[in-house]
Order: C-alpha cells, then structure tokens, then sequence
C-alpha cells in the first residue's frame, strides 16, 4: 500500500519535472493562501489517523511466559507490518506477601514473589489498525499476565532507567554544602 502511494508520488514527480515547462492544475491557482502546493503531496499523507507511539506493557510472576509473550508480540506487530520502535525490560520488583491465621497477628504462610515488567514500543499504528491489534493481544493474553497500552510519555522513559546512586549521592552532598556556585 505504502509502496503503491510512493510509485505514483514518482511517476508524477517525473511527469512534472520531464519538461522544461511546468504546468500548474487550474485548482492550484484557487487556493485561498496563495501558496502553490503540488497535488501529489496529498498522496504523502496518511489515509488514516496515526497513534505516533504505543507503549504495549506486560507484567507478570512467571518469566519464561513473559518472554514468550513478548515475542509473540514482536511477531503480531510484524505480521500487521507495524513498526516496532523499541522493546525493554523494567526492573523486576521484589514482593514479600505475608498470610496470617484467623484472628491474630501470627505469620502462618510467607511468599517471596517477583514481578517482572516487559514494555514493546509501536510506532505509527494506524487508527483501524489499533483494535484488531488490541483484541489479538487479549485473545492470546496468558494466564497471569496482565497487559495495558498506552501513549508514550516522557514519565515512562524516565522509569526505564536505573539511577544512579552515587550521583544521587553526590547531588545530595552537592545540596547540603550550599548547591552549586554560581560563576559571573
């Protein structure tokens, strides 16, 4: 489809610039802004409506399944010859669950359990394009795992890096001394 919009965006492009004079359509001239603006730049654009980047998250306690998941969520995204811009992992987070008995504070059952997060990044998905993708994903959804899209936002690139904790450390000492200098 997008190769088919590229052909006759250069087949036109040809036939406009094959001569030496240029012929502009009667509909060019009527345009309210007095800017000419060729007839095949309209091909260049979108049929549809374009989600720009589609964070698809993943959480669950089970981290082969997890992967697996993940991979069949690259090959979805290939198959509907979507563009994945970036695929990566959170830090797993560390849960200790404690299961008291009836009527009293005594541990009777103690679970150590890890979450593990995986995020895959679409890029450009088109607006009829979203739903088929999204009841794909949930038809295929593992036992355990919960998944959530949304649009990508600064927040969510952030979260994604580990800090650094001796620049914490540092920032902080920086902070009780005064804060920086300030050069003139």
């Amino acid at each position: 489809m997008m190769a088919r919009r590229l052909i006759a965006v250069l087949n036109h492009a040809r036939a406009f610039s094959g001569t030496g004079a240029r012929s502009f359509s009667h509909s060019a001239f009527t345009c309210t802004n007095r800017m000419y603006e060729p007839d095949y730049l309209e091909l260049l654009k979108p049929k549809y409506p374009l989600y720009e980047t589609l964070n698809v998250t993943i959480k669950g306690y089970d981290y082969p399944l997890l992967e697996s998941y993940q991979r069949f969520i690259h090959n979805v995204a290939d198959t509907m010859d979507l563009e994945i811009a970036d695929g990566y992992a959170q830090p797993p987070q560390k849960l200790n669950v404690q299961k008291f008995k009836p009527n009293s504070s005594v541990i009777d059952s103690e679970y150590k359990l890890t979450v593990y997060e995986r995020t895959v990044q679409v890029e450009k998905v088109q607006a009829p394009l979203y739903p088929l993708l999204l009841r794909t994903l949930q038809a295929a959804l593992p036992e355990g795992v919960t998944l959530k899209v949304t649009e990508h936002t600064w927040e969510q690139e952030e979260a994604r890096y580990v800090p650094d904790r001796d620049l914490k450390e540092l920032k902080q000492q920086l902070d009780e001394m005064g804060g920086a200098s300030k050069k003139k």
